[in-house]
């Protein structure tokens, strides 16, 4: 027992009707024109654009890094606490930007190595801090908007027993406050 699958042949004329019935339904979904025309587009009005990034808020402690590009911080020698002239190009800087913002305080950081004990290198730490604003004081910086604080040993930004190391926490920081 075999069975064929027929395919329905159609006549000529059906074909054509049915592809009559579909060129009609498709036209009866074309769009049709409104009966009123929405208005006129009056003059261009322009949304604002929200404000490209200006960069940070001047005077926050952001600008002040910014401006300073790495002279918020000072560098000294071995068991030393004198401005050298590297120091005084970045404290000039730093008492620039200081008398350009009168309502901005800032807080020196005097920092020390690992070497030495602890209440040596609070004292070193705060002599150094202290150098660092006795300097921006006779730049023009009024002493009453700059507090000094000494963390000696304790909060060192590069950790290792080596010069490299130790280099890098003699030093003082700007930090400014609202």
């Amino acid at each position: 027992m075999s069975s064929t699958l027929q395919t329905p042949r159609f006549s000529k004329s059906a074909s054509t009707m049915l592809l009559l019935a579909g060129a009609l339904a498709i036209s009866a979904c074309a769009s049709k024109a409104p009966k009123e025309l929405p208005p006129e587009p009056g003059p261009a009005t322009t949304t604002q654009a929200p404000p490209a990034d200006l960069g940070p808020t001047p005077g926050s402690q952001a600008d002040f890094l910014a401006k300073m590009s790495g002279s918020d911080t000072i560098y000294f020698d071995t068991d030393k606490y004198d401005i050298d002239a590297m120091d005084q190009d970045a404290l000039a800087k730093q008492a620039q930007w200081l008398l350009q913002y009168p309502n901005k305080r800032a807080t020196i950081e005097g920092h020390c190595d690992e070497r030495g004990t602890r209440e040596y290198n609070l004292a070193l730490g705060e002599r150094r801090a202290n150098a660092a604003m006795n300097y921006l004081v006779s730049l023009g910086v009024d002493a009453a908007r700059i507090s000094t604080v000494s963390y000696g040993k304790e909060r060192p930004v590069a950790l290792g027993s080596n010069e490299q190391a130790w280099a890098q926490n003699r030093r003082a920081v700007t930090v400014t406050i609202d």
